[in-house]
């Protein structure tokens, strides 16, 4: 299906994903949304009505004036702000990118250590095992410690210092609404996508 744009970037727009129990998993592009719809892969919803439409009832559908389009050599089709894939009934096996940002929200912004939460600026990555002696920058290597913690465990390992692990440090578990960005949501998306998601700080 060969589309273009209506409106400056239309296309790249996203589109919530669901899988075939309506339960949302990800986000695509306006033109990837179109081209699973006009395959049969997926069908667009109404958000208003949840009412599902193929490619042909979709395009059928009028579009009111300055509501944003795609126009192709013979059709004016609506954005679809939702799609439901007709086969897709399990969630995208993804990792959680090793980050800074990442570990503190594993830890909870918390020193593993003594379990003080003085806030980012007094909080620091600590090496289970200090890179000097071999340790490596990874999830089970890697773990929040306050200021002082850090000062007192130096370049030494936990049991020579002192201290001991409030946890062991581990890969997250990917949670897959983490993958749809919270700052490009649509208010046709609430009906799909608790409250708690919302209020989810996500990698930015």
């Amino acid at each position: 299906m060969s589309v273009a744009l209506s409106l400056p970037n239309v296309l790249g727009q996203p589109t919530l994903v669901l899988n075939r129990f309506w339960v949302a998993i990800q986000t695509t592009t306006v033109r990837k949304a179109l081209c699973l719809l006009y395959s049969g892969a997926a069908h667009a919803i109404s958000p208003e009505t949840l009412e599902a439409y193929d490619f042909q009832s979709w395009a059928d559908l009028s579009v009111a004036s300055g509501e944003p389009a795609v126009r192709t050599v013979s059709l004016v089709l609506r954005v679809p702000e939702v799609i439901l894939l007709r086969g897709f009934d399990g969630f995208p096996r993804k990792q959680v990118p090793f980050t800074r940002k990442n570990i503190y929200r594993r830890d909870s912004y918390t020193c593993q250590y003594c379990g003080a939460q003085p806030g980012t600026p007094e909080l620091s990555i600590d090496h289970v095992l200090p890179l000097s002696r071999g340790g490596k920058n990874t999830w089970t290597n890697c773990v929040l410690a306050c200021l002082r913690c850090n000062k007192r465990k130096g370049n030494r390992t936990p049991d020579e210092s002192g201290l001991r692990l409030r946890r062991r440090p581990h890969r997250p578990s990917w949670n897959p609404v983490l993958s749809i960005p919270v700052c490009r949501k649509l208010h046709s998306w609430e009906k799909f996508i608790s409250e708690a998601y919302w209020n989810t700080e996500l990698e930015s």
